[in-house]
C-alpha cells in the first residue's frame, strides 16, 4: 500500500503545471503536492503519492517526486521514461507540462483534493508556500536541527501530518477531530498490515 507511486507523482506534477499555464516552479509544485498528501491523509487515511518526506530548510519535500521534477540519476529508468512522456524539465527551477494530465491514475478523492489544494493555494508563490510550511508541526519539530545545521534534512513521519498547524487561515485543514481520528486509525492499521508493528 505504501510503495511510491511514480505515475501519480508525475501526474500530480503535471496537474499543477497544467493549471499554471504549462510551466511551474518546481518548489511550488512540490509544496502543493505536500499539501495535497497532507489533506488526503487527514481525510482518507492515506497520502496520494505514497512518497517519503524529508524536512529541508525550505520545508517538506517528497523525495522521489522531487527527483522526477528535475534531471538527476536517482529515478529509475521506467520512472524517467514515464516522466518524459508528460513533463519537460526546463532547468533546476522550472518544468513544463507537455501532455494532458492522465487523471485515470487518480481516485476520485485524489482529484478532489488536488483541485481543492490548487484552489486554496495556487495563488501562492513558492516562497510563500515555503514560509507557510514552516508553521506546520511535521516541519517545526525539525526546525532547530535545520537552523543549527545539525543535519541537512530529516525524515518526516506521516503521523505528524495529523497534528494541526499553527496557522488558522488554511480552511482545508479544519477537519473534525472525529474525522482525523478515523483517518489516523485507517492509516496506522494499513501500516501495520503492510509492515507489521512499528
Amino acid at each position: 500500500m505504501f510503495d511510491f507511486n511514480h505515475k501519480k507523482a508525475v501526474q500530480a506534477l503535471n496537474y499543477f503545471a497544467y493549471n499554471e499555464g504549462g510551466i511551474i516552479n518546481k518548489m511550488k509544485a512540490i509544496k502543493l503536492i505536500w499539501l495535497s498528501d497532507r489533506a488526503h491523509l487527514r481525510r482518507y487515511g492515506r497520502p496520494i503519492i505514497m512518497d517519503q518526506y524529508f524536512a529541508l530548510p525550505f520545508g517538506p519535500v517528497p523525495s522521489n517526486t522531487k527527483d522526477l521534477a528535475e534531471v538527476n540519476l536517482f529515478s529509475s529508468e521506467d520512472e524517467v521514461i514515464y516522466r518524459n512522456l508528460f513533463l519537460n524539465v526546463i532547468d533546476k527551477y522550472k518544468y513544463q507540462s507537455i501532455k494532458d494530465v492522465d487523471s485515470r491514475v487518480f481516485s476520485e478523492t485524489d482529484l478532489t483534493i488536488l483541485e481543492t489544494v490548487y484552489s486554496e493555494f495556487g495563488g501562492y508563490s513558492e516562497f510563500q508556500l515555503s514560509e507557510l510550511s514552516h508553521a506546520f508541526p511535521e516541519w517545526k519539530k525539525h526546525e532547530a536541527g535545520l537552523t543549527n545545521r545539525m543535519a541537512s534534512r530529516y525524515q518526516m513521519n506521516y503521523l505528524d501530518f495529523f497534528e494541526d498547524p499553527e496557522v488558522k487561515d488554511c480552511s482545508i485543514f479544519n477537519e473534525s477531530d472525529e474525522l482525523k481520528e478515523l483517518a489516523r486509525d485507517i492509516y496506522t492499521e494499513n501500516v501495520a498490515l503492510t509492515y507489521g508493528n512499528y
